[in-house]
């Protein structure tokens, strides 16, 4: 029902609990896409684990510390953006975004995002947004840096993934 229009075919949607079964079908379809870069792609394996992470975010939503958005293209999930922290005391959050191979390259990510970091810069008065990211993610880099953000650092060895500890790039926008 509510939605942002970001180009052709495209809109930015919230999740909600109640899309378990659509976000279950999503993850199903792109998951080996997912598994090197997104810790969630381990443990949403149906639809009881959906749910209950969509329901995570629903809290978050409701204690204002998070959110989840759709991303649709032709009116299917193709991917999502989440505030995966949202600190409105202390003017920080942090973006995280996924996206199915098969939409890759058309500037969804750059658009949606711009529409997040614009809300949570001149609305909700953040002043900071933040974009973690592996290393040897190549295009989360390249889309960090399209959005304009600042790479700050690299925390060696800050979380543990597929059996390996791995790092994390620090990246961010600030008001």
């Amino acid at each position: 029902m509510f939605s942002r229009a970001l180009g052709d075919d495209a809109e930015l949607r919230p999740l909600e609990p109640w899309q378990a079964g659509e976000f279950t079908a999503y993850i199903d379809r792109v998951r080996d896409a997912l598994k090197p870069w997104i810790p969630w792609a381990y443990s949403v394996v149906d639809e009881a684990s959906a749910r209950a992470f969509l329901q995570d975010y629903a809290d978050r939503q409701a204690a204002d510390t998070g959110r989840i958005f759709g991303l649709y293209v032709s009116g299917v999930l193709q991917g999502g953006i989440v505030y995966r922290a949202f600190n409105a005391t202390q003017g920080v959050c942090e973006i995280g975004v996924w996206l199915s191979p098969e939409v890759r390259g058309r500037g969804l990510i750059t658009l949606a995002c711009r529409a997040l970091i614009d809300w949570a810069l001149n609305v909700r008065g953040m002043v900071r947004v933040e974009w973690l990211c592996d290393p040897r993610n190549e295009a989360s880099i390249a889309a960090a840096r399209r959005l304009g953000f600042t790479h700050e650092g690299t925390h060696r060895k800050a979380f543990h993934l597929d059996g390996e500890h791995r790092d994390v790039q620090v990246w961010a926008i600030v008001a």
